[in-house]
């Protein structure tokens, strides 16, 4: 196989580079389409969005969540986003918008697997003793129980859990929050676990 001449070669490149630019242009064409018609709706646009991006996110989810049920949930939940961002004119660079995408797909990730950390360390923290029950016979936690007990907790318990619990932070962030130290934090969250498990497990409300 000959080699090209230089000439025919720079020709080539230049062509290859022209299309690379032309992709890239065609991205921010569409993010400015569907920014542009907000409060209106550019189906198009979107639709093309869509069709473009779906598959990289999916391919992104399978990688990274090892569940194709759960990439599917992450393409409709990131492109679900990315139009709203772009609908409200939030995507600030719009030529970058498969980095914005990409991005969202870790933030996306990352907020799941803390919420079902969060999840986790709830039901392990206030499920009822159940030792010794039929499996079948359990019951779901009582979500509005717990509700109840803890709007029945003193404001300072209240706060340390739901900045723990919730906000996810730790005992030196929650203490710079409400101006008491660590140990004291550790005090507070221990009472008022406790007087949630017993409102809980007696049903009556926490005093």
């Amino acid at each position: 196989m000959q080699p090209l001449p230089t000439q025919d070669f720079r020709s080539y490149a230049s062509v290859v580079g022209q299309h690379a630019s032309h992709v890239e242009q065609d991205d921010a064409t569409l993010a400015q389409r569907i920014t542009s018609a907000a409060p209106e709706r550019d189906a198009a646009a979107e639709s093309e969005l869509c069709r473009r991006f779906a598959p990289r996110i999916r391919l992104y989810g399978r990688r990274h969540l090892r569940s194709d049920a759960a990439a599917e949930d992450l393409a409709q939940d990131v492109l679900i986003l990315t139009l709203q961002k772009l609908r409200a004119g939030a995507v600030r660079e719009p030529e970058r918008l498969a980095s914005f995408i990409l991005g969202t797909c870790r933030q996306v990730v990352i907020d799941g697997k803390r919420s079902a950390m969060r999840r986790e360390r709830l039901l392990d923290t206030f499920s009822l003793d159940l030792s010794g029950v039929v499996e079948e016979a359990v019951e779901p936690l009582d979500t509005q129980r717990l509700q109840k007990c803890l709007e029945r907790l003193p404001e300072r318990e209240r706060a340390v859990l739901v900045m723990t619990f919730y906000d996810d932070r730790p005992a030196d962030a929650v203490g710079r929050e409400l101006g008491i130290t660590p140990a004291n934090v550790r005090v507070i969250r221990h009472r008022g676990i406790e007087r949630l498990r017993g409102c809980m497990q007696s049903g009556k409300d926490a005093s």
